[in-house]
């Protein structure tokens, strides 16, 4: 008789942060991967031509962008990792492996009951402004929360090169 799998390290539940979240249902060691993020790899263009994941949000989605250009609409046969909130000071982090391939993984160790979350490192093209802040509020409640989801661009100093682009790597 084949060996039982062991439970899944999370369950998808209520979060005070926001909506529904990813918890610990067992303790996950740091380093561990915790989950995929799986969905429909598609481009951006027809990603963005999909209904909102949430029609009263429209800055609520469940992309993820991958190096190649592409994005994992999660909207589209997504699994539970579309459910990780974020945070300004996150036990998880995303890493893209050679295949293309998306997970999620413990920076450190998350103790049962724990909220998974990750900093999504939201980033924007074009100007930052009042409205664009409020429709990416952090609600993290971290002690170092940046107050925003996006990773602010770097400013410019006079000789930079023109175009630079900071890290990428779009989540609701």
């Amino acid at each position: 008789m084949p060996a039982a799998k062991p439970p899944r390290a999370y369950a998808v539940r209520n979060s005070v942060i926001h909506g529904r979240g990813v918890f610990a249902t067992r303790t996950i060691r740091k380093g561990s991967r915790v989950i995929e993020y799986r969905g429909d790899r598609t481009t951006w263009e027809v990603a963005l031509e999909r209904p909102a994941s949430d029609p009263d949000n429209p800055h609520h989605t469940f992309f993820f962008e991958v190096s190649d250009g592409t994005v994992i609409d999660a909207n589209v046969r997504g699994n539970a990792a579309r459910w990780i909130n974020h945070s300004c000071d996150a036990n998880c982090e995303s890493f893209e492996y050679e295949d293309g391939r998306v997970f999620i993984e413990a920076r450190r160790t998350i103790r049962t009951g724990d909220e998974i979350t990750y900093d999504y490192r939201l980033s924007l093209d074009g100007r930052i402004g009042k409205r664009t802040r409020e429709a990416y509020a952090c609600l993290c409640g971290a002690a170092t929360c940046r107050g925003l989801l996006l990773v602010e661009p770097k400013k410019r100093r006079s000789g930079t090169a023109k175009g630079a682009k900071g890290a990428k790597g779009r989540k609701p």
